[in-house]
């Protein structure tokens, strides 16, 4: 018998598969494919805390990022370069298969090419390379991406919001440290152009929507013939409950993308690190119930949960700001002292505090107009003082 069972082997799987197994629990992870990485469904841009946080060598790097180019789409960009590595972009296949090796590195047993087709009486229902089979274990961590299995099983509410993305690679001659982001090419969302080295880069975007005609049109606006396509799903929004019936979710599977940026992987392994605790703890006690599976949720939402949280708002803003509210922004923020507090500031995990300071400024204030002011004073500050000034 297994002590946990872990289902997907990605990112956050195989975190928590590595993470469960050094704190001496029996763990067990279980992939769908035939391998680790594939299909690629990540734009493999990671900040320079998330690439720590994954706890592997460099050999998945392939190129390193220091800025970042606004584009408004009308006439005016932001630019800013902090001068020093700020992101890696990664092959995704090689960096999952470093991660699910040290998994098993740790102890954990592998499964591969092997679906999860239920779960009940302490069981894990699997089909697979090896028939079917039932595998005992005391709980499970649900790390199985944005349409896991084990919500369906569970009759769990999902998360809120769900974004397609798709994203090409081309030969292109672009700045090999810059990332550009695109509002104008997803309204409800961003597109982006990620230098992958001095030769090549990703363009995609992502929305709720019209995905495949925006990203035609977005994708017109470059030379180069396609060689390779990706398409993904992106959930927005932790889902209302993250345990359940000894099984606790984590990374996409609850939701934890975060709504500013789409990314999973920091706060998925953050999740992945609260999930091993709160495992190691129920099978300490040989206590799996809902009450002791709880202090996942609160150790969980007293790390990233404020973040999360307004990351949401955020995101909900994001559909009322029209392109001229952008091009506005991009304008009265193109000052170097600005520019100087966002490279000083500037956190792609945890944006609220570059956000707040920039929002305190008059002229950003000014720049948005009547969009949504009232939300964001109320979640920035929690008081009053900011709205009298509007």
């Amino acid at each position: 018998m297994y002590d946990v069972v872990v289902a997907g082997g990605g990112p956050v799987g195989s975190s928590a598969a590595r993470f469960c197994s050094e704190k001496g629990l029996k763990t067990l992870l279980i992939e769908e494919h035939a391998g680790f990485g594939r299909p690629v469904q990540c734009a493999g841009l990671l900040s320079r805390k998330a690439f720590l946080e994954c706890g592997v060598s460099e050999r998945s790097v392939l190129n390193e990022v220091s800025g970042a180019r606004i584009v408004s789409g009308l006439k005016t960009d932001l630019f800013f370069d902090a001068k020093k590595t700020m992101a890696y972009v990664v092959d995704r296949s090689a960096l999952d298969l470093e991660m699910a090796q040290n998994a098993a590195k740790a102890g954990a047993d592998v499964l591969l090419k092997t679906s999860v087709t239920g779960f009940r009486d302490g069981f894990v229902l699997t089909t697979g390379i090896n028939g079917k089979k039932s595998v005992r274990c005391r709980m499970v961590i649900a790390a199985d991406g944005p349409r896991s299995v084990f919500t369906r099983f569970l009759g769990m509410k999902r998360a809120p919001v769900f974004l397609s993305g798709i994203q090409a690679e081309i030969f292109a001659d672009k700045p090999p440290n810059i990332v550009e982001l695109h509002p104008y090419a997803s309204p409800d969302f961003f597109g982006w152009v990620i230098p992958s080295n001095d030769k090549a880069a990703r363009i995609g975007l992502c929305g709720e929507r019209d995905v495949y005609k925006r990203f035609l049109r977005f994708f017109g606006r470059f030379e180069g013939s396609n060689i390779h396509l990706v398409t993904g799903t992106i959930p927005i929004g932790v889902m209302p409950k993250t345990y359940g019936n000894r099984v606790l979710f984590c990374g996409d599977a609850g939701g934890f993308a975060k709504p500013t940026s789409g990314g999973g992987v920091y706060t998925g392994i953050r999740t992945a690190v609260h999930a091993s605790d709160t495992a190691l703890k129920c099978c300490e006690r040989d206590n799996f119930s809902d009450s002791s599976l709880s202090g996942y949720e609160r150790s969980w939402k007293k790390d990233i949960g404020r973040e999360l949280a307004f990351g949401m708002t955020l995101f909900k803003m994001r559909k009322k700001i029209s392109d001229k509210t952008v091009e506005n922004l991009c304008s009265c923020m193109n000052n170097p002292e600005i520019i100087d507090e966002i490279v000083k500031y500037g956190d792609m995990d945890r944006p609220r505090e570059v956000i707040k300071r920039m929002v305190l400024k008059p002229s950003v204030m000014k720049a948005f107009g009547g969009v949504a002011k009232a939300e964001l004073c109320d979640l920035l500050i929690g008081s009053t003082v900011l709205k009298k000034r509007m």
